[in-house]
């Protein structure tokens, strides 16, 4: 069977038929795979063609591209069409394939026209023969491949797919039909109104299959009689084009691609807050003909899903809608569609709610956690096994509510509700983060208690505490925002924070660089678990690069040649007299034009314990104190003086600033143990005594800090009051 082939006479076929492109060079458009250099134009002007399936709607070519691969190769060309022929057919083509290869070792291309067509055991019909060469095939098919054509057929073919033909394809189009005296309308001089050939080619909307029907109706019914005298005119009004071509059906198959890429982009348009592009998108879909319910139901998982609790009453609008459609219909409900897209377009957004299923890949791929026994069901059991017991009831309490804790001991630590800056919930937003605060305090006591034996759930609830601890560091958020005062930076550089412990200096300057490397410096493992957990919601190549080591080592750890824009860290001089060789080499490190900005505590000029002490122990801990504080001690042997003096030596442009800052510290026996094994043992007062002289005590604890800053240019005190130091958010890119 050769689907070329025609019964009439050339002059008989229609424009569109005749037209049809015989070589490469008269074929026009899809210049992503034919023009010059192009892969499929080199194979096919070398005849070496592969098998390949041609994808794109109707009109873009693809028959027409078959046909000039027939005119092209030395191979055999033979044509089946899907939905004539079936498995009977394709064996008689394979069996003279065969024939052709053996007794004249020629090739056989076999072109399948709408091969999505056959079904599954009709393709598998031709894998073997694909496979071992007994013919190229050439599929054309305007349904995606990859979900109708049998995988393996597709595994074994390249795919091209062609596009609609752009306005300016179709225009050339058309004057090669007009000025073709062989196969078009060459031998008359057809004129066109002003305005009446764009018509024909806005409407076509990249279909050649359709323009070239248009013109040929334009032209044969224009004059009394049709063929006219060679070289008459054929004038075409505006009247006459829009009469020849008829708006075309929206293409719009409710089960294939074009469905689902419809809705898709839709509803990407909502989420992007485009409201002209969803009006577009809407009417796509409503003149084709699409089920308003189905519009409906995918913008109320929206309303839910994208706009969440930006603004809650998204939800009530969208079902608000859906149900004013279902009383009303159309056409009059169309105005409900447009009401509740424009609606949900318009809205902030947030995908908040995609915490939830967070919480269920950890119900799902861990073991279940046990009920906290405060939150168990006390009505049976609460006198045998004391379930219940120390629940304090919200409404006891003022604005009802008071901290303690809800999840389970092994997910201490874990944040699932990441409320956004959007909306209703920024106003919601440093309530939640407040109050998880506290129920993280709530529990501190228990953790102490806890800590005395291991269990699996106490890293957790250790990172969850850190976490804590540093988002109610007032004073050292109020420095951060100091430091970073006047801070402007590109979003491709390089950041470096040395010494970044929990993050708290790290996060700002990753707000500012989403294109840049964010490389940071921890201590401990522990602390890079706790960057790591609150980065993981970032992509991959977003998140910092942790490294666990001390700040004088790291620098022969990163790559050679890898500058920073910014150096940042906290503490980086704890020891002056060893550490004071960092400065050389952040300076080595640092671009042309680059930053530091340093918080460097000064220990000998903060609070001490014998501050606080009670006159019992007073004067032993004042006597050691004075071996602590000696001059041997790299810790606190030096001052402002010091600090100035090695700040000033490599970075001469350098700014210190001084703060000081008083803040409440709880005093645990854990914390004082180790107090009391680093530096008091020596004071003559008993562990024990030395912990219950300040265990669980409160105390008004004094620090002075040096702000060291150089390369900065225009600071005020205006910025440093943005709302990117809000520490809570961590990294918003």
């Amino acid at each position: 069977m050769d689907l070329f082939s025609s019964s009439v006479s050339h002059s008989e076929e229609p424009l569109a038929a005749r037209m049809r492109p015989r070589t490469l060079d008269e074929y026009v458009g899809q210049e992503h795979i034919l023009g010059k250099g192009r892969l499929l134009r080199r194979a096919i002007q070398a005849d070496q063609l592969s098998s390949v399936i041609f994808y794109g709607p109707p009109g873009t070519g693809k028959t027409t591209l078959a046909r000039v691969i027939a005119n092209t190769t030395e191979s055999h060309f033979s044509t089946l069409n899907a939905v004539l022929s079936g498995v009977k057919e394709l064996r008689a083509e394979i069996e003279d394939a065969r024939r052709r290869r053996e007794l004249y070792g020629q090739r056989t291309i076999l072109f399948v026209d709408e091969v999505h067509r056959w079904n599954k055991s009709q393709q598998d019909a031709l894998l073997p023969w694909v496979e071992n060469g007994t013919f190229i095939l050439i599929g054309a098919t305007t349904e995606n491949p990859y979900f109708e054509v049998n995988a393996a057929l597709v595994s074994r073919s390249r795919i091209f797919q062609l596009k609609k033909l752009t306005d300016d394809d179709l225009m050339r189009i058309a004057h090669d039909a007009i000025s073709d005296k062989e196969r078009g309308y060459g031998k008359y001089k057809v004129v066109f109104e002003e305005g009446a050939l764009e018509h024909l080619v806005s409407v076509a909307a990249g279909d050649a299959r359709s323009l070239l029907n248009a013109i040929e109706l334009a032209v044969e019914t224009t004059p009394d009689s049709f063929p006219p005298p060679d070289g008459s005119e054929i004038y075409i009004s505006k009247e006459c084009a829009e009469e020849s071509i008829q708006r075309r059906a929206v293409l719009y198959d409710k089960e294939g691609d074009y469905h689902f890429d419809v809705i898709s982009a839709f509803i990407k348009s909502l989420r992007g807050s485009d409201t002209d592009a969803s009006l577009y998108w809407l009417a796509r879909m409503v003149a084709a003909g699409e089920d308003p319910r189905f519009i409906f139901r995918r913008m109320i998982i929206l309303a839910a899903e994208d706009v969440g609790m930006a603004d809650p009453m998204a939800v009530s609008v969208a079902v608000a809608d859906a149900e004013a459609f279902d009383r009303i219909g159309l056409p009059e409900g169309r105005f409900h569609l447009a009401h509740a897209a424009i609606y949900l377009s318009t809205c902030p957004k947030s995908n908040s709610s995609l915490g939830f299923f967070d919480a269920l890949a950890d119900v799902e791929r861990e073991k279940a956690e046990e009920v906290p026994n405060h939150l168990r069901d006390a009505s049976r059991d609460s006198k045998g096994f004391g379930h219940g017991e120390g629940y304090m009831y919200p409404h006891s309490y003022k604005d009802h509510w008071v901290a303690q804790q809800y999840l389970p001991t092994g997910l201490q630590g874990k944040v699932y509700y990441k409320p956004s800056d959007m909306g209703y919930e920024s106003r919601i937003r440093d309530e939640v983060m407040i109050r998880r605060e506290a129920q993280l305090e709530a529990v501190t006591e228990d953790v102490y208690k806890e800590n005395l034996t291991f269990s699996p759930g106490d890293r957790r609830r250790e990172k969850w505490i850190e976490r804590a601890m540093s988002g109610r560091a007032e004073a050292l958020l109020s420095l951060t925002k100091r430091l970073y005062s006047g801070l402007s930076i590109l979003r491709s550089d390089n950041v470096l924070v040395l010494n970044a412990s929990h993050g708290l200096l790290l996060w700002p300057l990753m707000k500012l660089n989403p294109e840049g490397l964010s490389v940071a410096s921890v201590r401990t493992e522990s602390d890079k678990e706790v960057i790591t957990h609150f980065s993981s919601e970032l992509e991959e190549l977003l998140r910092p690069l942790v490294i666990v080591s001390d700040a004088r080592s790291l620098f022969d750890k990163l790559e050679d040649g890898l500058s920073f824009r910014v150096i940042s860290g906290r503490n980086v001089l704890s020891r002056l007299s060893e550490d004071s060789g960092i400065l050389l080499r952040m300076r080595e490190r640092l671009d042309k034009d680059g930053m530091i900005a340093l918080i460097e505590a000064i220990p000998v000029l903060s609070s001490r314990l014998s501050d606080f002490a009670p006159d019992t122990i007073k004067s032993k801990l004042l006597e050691a104190e004075k071996s602590i504080y000696s001059s041997d001690n790299p810790l606190v042997s030096w001052g402002k003086k010091d600090l100035e003096d090695a700040v000033m030596r490599v970075f001469h442009d350098a700014v210190i600033e001084y703060a000081e800052n008083t803040e409440t510290r709880h005093l645990y026996p854990e914390s004082l143990r180790g107090f009391y094994k680093g530096s008091y043992s020596i004071s003559g007062v008993s562990e024990d005594e030395f912990v219950s002289a300040f265990s669980e005590r409160d105390v008004k604890w004094s620090n002075t800090v040096a702000l060291i800053r150089s390369g900065f240019v225009g600071r005020t005190e205006k910025s440093s009051g943005s709302d990117w130091m809000d520490v809570n958010s961590k990294v918003r890119s």
